[in-house]
């Protein structure tokens, strides 16, 4: 399915005499945008609609907690989000490093996720991608990352409240750590939400661009968070998190120059 923007275009080149009082024909130019794309190093990213949701937690969900208050938020421009976490592949073929090399609890390999990776370590590699392709990458704000994860649910989790479906969409401690899985596991093993997305719930937990604050009250459009603070919005949740802490709406905050073993990052593409 593509997203299409129809452009009206009128040509009035190479008009004979004959012709001259004949009104000139609208030609159809049309701008495509792909719902999937893959970049040079292999990234596989899912074309997100714009559109308006409400998020946070309802007042009744299951374990919520106070920093999850419901408001309404409109996001005007669409964007593609990373179809999953970035791998360690990825990352060496931007960074040349590898930060989690030798850590304990951490499996090596192309398709599992780059971990033990700051804020600013994330922001770094944006930068530097978006310069080898001149196209901007960046981490999502909150609210795109919040809403790409819903994908146009209200419920606890993207397919819904039951906790006993989510070993089917997400790595968490029952079927991680409980059973001596005690690592991230490669990325795109379970089930995507509706939007094509894996990995939103568990595996590693994701940076978001903005600074940690409580919900700003009434409706918001576009919003980026505050702009000073002293943590960092992650999200998702990891491999060894209980099921309430991978909701859509559970929110966590570390320094931006934190690293450890469960936390990677998504990338977002304008």
């Amino acid at each position: 399915m593509r997203c299409v923007l129809a452009v009206v275009v009128l040509l009035c080149v190479g008009v004979s005499p004959m012709l001259a009082d004949e009104p000139a024909k609208p030609v159809e130019v049309r701008v495509t945008k792909e719902k999937t794309i893959e970049n040079s190093i292999g990234m596989k990213f899912v074309l997100i609609p714009a559109g308006t949701f409400t998020m946070g937690s309802p007042a009744g969900e299951k374990d919520r907690d106070v920093d999850e208050t419901q408001h309404q938020v409109t996001l005007t421009r669409s964007f593609y989000m990373g179809r999953t976490e970035v791998t360690q592949g990825q990352w060496k073929k931007v960074m040349g490093t590898e930060p989690w090399k030798g850590e304990s609890f951490v499996q090596e390999g192309d398709d599992y996720p780059a971990v033990e990776i700051s804020w600013n370590d994330a922001v770094e590699f944006c930068k530097k991608l978006s310069a080898m392709e001149n196209r901007v990458y960046r981490l999502p704000t909150e609210a795109e990352w919040e809403y790409a994860c819903r994908g146009g649910t209200k419920t606890a989790f993207s397919f819904g409240d039951d906790e006993g479906e989510l070993s089917k969409y997400a790595w968490f401690d029952g079927n991680a750590w409980d059973v001596d899985e005690k690592y991230a596991h490669q990325v795109g093993q379970k089930l995507p939400n509706a939007f094509g997305l894996h990995d939103m719930h568990g595996n590693v937990w994701e940076w978001c661009s903005d600074w940690y604050a409580e919900y700003p009250s009434g409706r918001l459009t576009n919003p980026r968070g505050p702009d000073t603070g002293s943590s960092r919005v992650l999200r998702g949740g990891s491999w060894n998190d209980v099921p309430h802490v991978v909701r859509c709406a559970y929110r966590k905050n570390l320094t931006p120059g934190y690293r450890f073993i469960n936390v990677g990052f998504r990338l977002l593409l304008e």
